[in-house]
């Protein structure tokens, strides 16, 4: 099969890496950072967002499963403490500008289509996503109202 992408890569190939790279300089992401730069880390959360993945360890799980495969998606392989480091400690700020630019593009892109929608309110529902923590997810996680009472 040479000559044949996933179609991750390919996905990740559409984003303009340049603008990216440009908004991480201005926030200074990747100060003091050796080898998971921004870049790593947002493919390892958009693998993870594709997959519906609730926690760190189902992304770390899945990330171990495709393991022979990451290089060729192009993701780069983290242990699950680097990866929630990143989540901690990245400006935030980085991801909100890059996002925002895409959807400019994407306005540009569809104008004067049946697709042009206003998605300025759609980003704020998916960034308002919650992760869900309910009892048939985790049966151990019961609610006690005597907690730290004596």
């Amino acid at each position: 099969m040479p000559g044949r992408q996933y179609v991750f890569s390919q996905f990740l190939s559409l984003l303009p890496r340049y603008e990216f790279q440009r908004i991480v300089n201005k926030y200074n992401g990747d100060y003091r950072t050796r080898n998971f730069k921004c870049w790593n880390q947002m493919t390892c959360m958009i693998f993870a967002h594709i997959r519906q993945e609730n926690s760190l360890r189902d992304i770390d799980i899945a990330l171990n499963a495709h393991a022979g495969k990451l290089y060729h998606m192009g993701i780069q392989q983290c242990p699950r403490s680097t990866l929630a480091d990143a989540n901690e400690r990245r400006d935030y700020r980085i991801y909100e500008e890059f996002a925002k630019l895409l959807m400019q593009r994407a306005r540009r892109e569809y104008a004067g289509t049946n697709l042009a929608v206003d998605v300025d309110n759609a980003v704020y529902a998916l960034d308002a996503s919650t992760i869900d923590l309910t009892l048939s997810l985790f049966p151990w996680a019961k609610f006690r109202k005597a907690v730290g009472q004596k």
